[in-house]
Parts: C-alpha cells; structure tokens; sequence
C-alpha cells in the first residue's frame, strides 16, 4: 500500500509562483513514475507533470517553461514549482505514484486558485 500526502496548495494572483510537494511512504520501493495532475471544475483530470524513476519528465504542453517537476529520493517527496501562474491553472491538483506493477495510486488532492 502507498500513501501520498500533497501540501502547498493555496490562492495566489495571476504571474505568482506556489510549490507543490507529495510525501510519498509504504510500499514505494516499486514506483515506476510519481507526477501531478489537476482537475478543474467541469473538466476531466489531465496530466500536469510526471517524472519517471531515471530522471525522465514529461510535461503537459500547457505548463512548459513555467512549471518544473522534481524528485527528493531522501525524502521520498516530489514537487511541483509552478511560476508565472495564469488563472487557467486553477484547479484541485493530485499527486500520482505509478508502481512497476502499473498500479496507480492517488492522493487527496489540493486546490489551486489563481485569481486577482
């Protein structure tokens, strides 16, 4: 079993930056990839960021040159540096664990909200 526990989230105004971070614990030792994505209201859930256990980041085109995946394997946490925020990026963003096995787990989530 694996646990992810997001933090960071929180109301700030358009071209400010926030950092995301998911303490990932339990059986972590199969993870595949780890990543964020969002779900706005009304919308389906879309892939953000992801990072593969070599190092490999794949980004969604929305967010390129403005938000940054990265990964503390001491600490088993990964993190979502987002910057020059638009409100279009307001949404509940989820942690994500892809384990060897192709099982994924999930966090609660946390709100994003970009607004003035």
């Amino acid at each position: 079993q694996v646990q992810l526990v997001e933090s960071g989230g929180g109301l700030v105004q358009p071209g400010g930056s926030l950092r995301l971070s998911c303490a990932a614990s339990g059986d972590i030792f199969s993870r595949n990839a780890m990543g964020w994505y969002r779900q706005a209201p009304g919308k389906q859930r879309e892939s953000v960021a992801v990072i593969t256990r070599v190092g490999i980041t794949v980004y969604a085109d929305s967010v390129k040159g403005r938000f940054t995946i990265s990964t503390d394997n001491a600490k088993n946490t990964v993190y979502l540096q987002m910057n020059s925020l638009k409100p279009e990026d307001t949404a509940v963003y989820y942690c994500m664990m892809r384990s060897s096995g192709s099982i994924v787990y999930w966090g609660r989530g946390t709100q994003v909200t970009v607004s003035s």
